[in-house]
C-alpha cells in the first residue's frame, strides 16, 4: 500500500485551518503545527477553558464559520487525518533536496526548550501578521498596548487592559477594539482614527463592491455610539503622559497634508492606550526557505504555492486582507497542495467559489490600505530623544545620526550603526520606524532563525546540512514526541467550506 503523502501547515488561524481541512479530506496526512494552545489564531482567539467563559461567542463575529472551522478539526484528528500539535513554536523550516522532504524545527511547550522536529514531503505556510508600531514620546509607558495586544488581552483571558481607555492609531481593527472594549466594561474615552471621511470617499466603489465588509463596519459604529464612544477622525496621538505609568495622551488634529492643526490639542485622562497602525506580514519562514516576496508579503501563484517546490502560503503572510480573504487562500492552497502530492494538476474550477472571492476581497483589501494609510510627516514630528528600539534603547536621534552624517542606505547599514534591530526581536517592532525615520525601504531581513533558540537544541541536532533525521519515520516520530498516528483512509470530496 502507497504511503499517504504529508504536508506540515504552519499555523492554526483560519489560513492555516482551512488548508489543513482541505488536505485532509482529499487524502493527505496533515500536521498543523502552532504556538497556541487552541486553534484559531488571533481571529477566533479563544479564551482558556479554566476561565468558563459562559458565552465566548460575545467576543467573536462570524461565530458560525469558526463552529465549522473547528468541528471539521475535531473531526479529522478523532479520525487520524489530522495531527494538532499545539505550543509547538516553529523557529525554522529546512528543506532536504536529497531526500525531497521537509524539516519543521520547533520548540515545544511553554517553556520553549525542547527541540522536536516534524517531516513532511510540502509545508503550507500560515503564519500570520503583526502589527505595525509606530513610536512617540511615551509610547514606552505601562499601560501603552498595541491595539492586537489589548483585543488579545479581552478574548483570550477575559480581562481588560485598563478601565479608562483611548484607541488610537489607524486601520479597520480599532472599530472592533474600542467596541469590544466598550461592551466588556471599560470606559473608551475616544477612539483617534487617522484616516478622515474623504479617504473613505474616495475608495467608494471598491468599498461598495463588499456590502456584508460595509455592514459590518455599520455595526461596530452602531456599538460605539451606544456606549456614548467618542469618534475622532483626522486625528493622531502626539504623546502619552506619566510617571510611573500611563496617566493621559495628547491627540491633535490633522491637517490635509499631514501636519498637526495649531490649537487642536487635547489632553484625555486615561489609564490605557490601544494603539496600531495596521499590520505586517510575517515572512520570517519564507525567506529562510527562499521564497520571493512581492514588497513586504510572500509572493505566490493562482495556486497560493510559492516560488519554492513544496512550499505554499495563505493568509496574512501573503498580504493583509483579514480573516475571510485567509479562508478563501487557505481553502486554495490545501486543495493544490493535496492534488500535487498525489501526481495530479489540481483543477482550478474546483475551488472557483473560493477563487472569486479571493479576487474581491484583494481588492477590498487594497482599498482600504489606500484609506488606512499611517499619517504623513509622524517621523518629521518624532523628537530625537524619544526611543525607537526599544531592544537595545537606541533613539530617534541616533537612528538619524547613521544616516546623517554616517551614510546609511538601508536597514542593515543603519543597524550595523545604530544597534537598533539587534535586540531580542531583531526589528520585528521597530523597523517600520526605522525606515520611516530613515527613508530607508522596509525590507524584510532574512533570518535563519525566526524566534531565539536555546544553545543546547542547536547543539542537539544531527550533523547534517539540514539538521532533519536520516534514519525514517521512526525516528521522526520520536521526535514529534510519539504522538504522530497513522490516518484513515480518504473521505469524500466535501466541497469548499462555508464562509461568511
Amino acid at each position: 500500500m502507497t504511503e499517504r503523502p504529508r504536508l506540515a501547515v504552519v499555523g492554526a488561524g483560519p489560513a492555516g485551518l482551512a488548508a489543513a481541512l482541505a488536505a485532509a479530506e482529499r487524502g493527505v496526512r496533515v500536521t498543523l503545527v502552532d504556538a497556541a494552545e487552541q486553534a484559531g489564531g488571533q481571529f477566533y482567539r479563544q479564551p482558556a477553558a479554566a476561565l468558563g467563559a459562559r458565552r465566548p461567542q460575545a467576543l467573536h463575529h462570524q461565530w458560525r464559520t469558526w463552529e465549522r472551522l473547528r468541528a471539521g478539526l475535531d473531526r479529522h484528528r478523532a479520525a487520524g487525518r489530522i495531527l494538532h500539535l499545539t505550543d509547538h513554536h516553529v523557529w525554522c523550516v529546512a528543506r532536504d533536496p536529497a531526500a525531497g522532504v521537509f524539516g519543521v524545527h520547533a520548540l515545544r511547550g511553554p517553556a520553549q526548550e525542547e527541540g522536536v522536529v516534524v517531516r513532511a514531503d510540502a509545508v503550507l505556510l500560515a503564519t500570520g501578521g503583526y502589527e505595525r508600531v509606530l513610536p512617540f514620546p511615551g509610547w514606552t509607558l505601562p499601560g501603552v498596548v498595541t491595539a492586537g495586544g489589548a483585543q488579545a488581552m479581552l478574548k483570550g483571558g477575559l480581562v481588560l487592559p485598563g478601565r479608562t481607555a483611548v484607541v488610537a492609531g489607524t486601520g479597520p481593527l480599532l472599530l472592533p477594539v474600542a467596541g469590544g472594549l466598550a461592551a466588556a466594561g471599560a470606559r473608551v474615552a475616544a477612539l483617534a482614527e487617522s484616516a478622515g471621511p474623504a479617504a473613505l470617499l474616495r475608495q467608494a466603489p471598491a468599498l461598495a463592491a463588499q456590502p456584508g465588509k460595509l455592514a459590518e463596519g455599520a455595526g461596530y459604529a452602531a456599538r460605539l455610539l451606544r456606549h456614548g464612544v467618542r469618534v475622532l477622525t483626522r486625528c493622531t496621538v502626539v504623546a502619552a503622559h506619566g510617571t510611573d505609568r500611563l496617566e493621559a495622551v495628547t491627540v491633535a488634529a490633522l491637517d490635509r497634508d499631514g501636519s498637526l492643526r495649531p490649537g487642536s490639542y487635547r489632553r484625555i485622562r486615561c489609564d490605557t492606550l490601544a494603539v496600531g497602525h495596521g499590520m505586517l506580514p510575517h515572512t520570517d519562514l519564507a525567506e529562510t526557505l527562499g521564497c520571493s516576496l512581492s514588497g513586504t508579503a510572500v509572493r505566490v501563484d493562482d495556486e497560493q504555492r510559492t516560488d519554492v517546490p513544496g512550499v505554499w502560503a495563505a493568509g496574512e503572510a501573503t498580504g493583509i486582507g483579514g480573516a475571510a480573504l485567509a479562508l478563501a487562500e487557505g481553502h486554495i492552497a490545501g486543495r493544490s497542495a493535496a492534488a500535487r502530492l498525489r501526481g495530479t494538476a489540481p483543477d482550478p474550477r474546483r475551488w472557483a467559489a473560493a477563487g472569486r472571492a479571493r479576487t474581491r476581497l484583494r481588492e477590498f483589501a487594497a482599498a482600504l490600505d489606500a484609506v488606512y494609510a499611517p499619517p504623513a510627516g509622524w517621523a518629521e514630528r518624532l523628537p530625537d530623544e524619544t526611543v525607537v528600539c526599544r531592544c537595545e534603547e537606541v533613539t530617534a536621534g541616533e537612528v538619524r545620526g547613521a544616516v546623517d552624517p554616517l551614510g546609511a542606505g538601508d536597514l542593515r547599514t543603519v543597524k550595523l550603526l545604530s544597534r537598533a534591530g539587534m535586540g531580542w526581536c531583531q526589528g520585528r517592532m521597530c523597523a517600520p520606524a526605522v525606515a520611516g525615520l530613515t527613508g530607508c525601504p522596509l525590507t524584510a531581513g532574512r533570518r535563519p532563525l525566526a524566534r531565539p533558540v536555546p544553545l543546547g537544541v542547536l547543539a542537539a541536532l544531527p550533523d547534517t546540512d539540514t539538521g532533519l533525521p536520516e534514519t525514517g519515520d521512526d525516528l521522526a516520530e520520536a521526535e514529534v514526541g510519539r504522538t504522530a498516528a497513522e490516518v484513515g483512509h480518504p473521505v469524500a470530496d466535501a466541497g469548499p467550506p462555508e464562509t461568511d
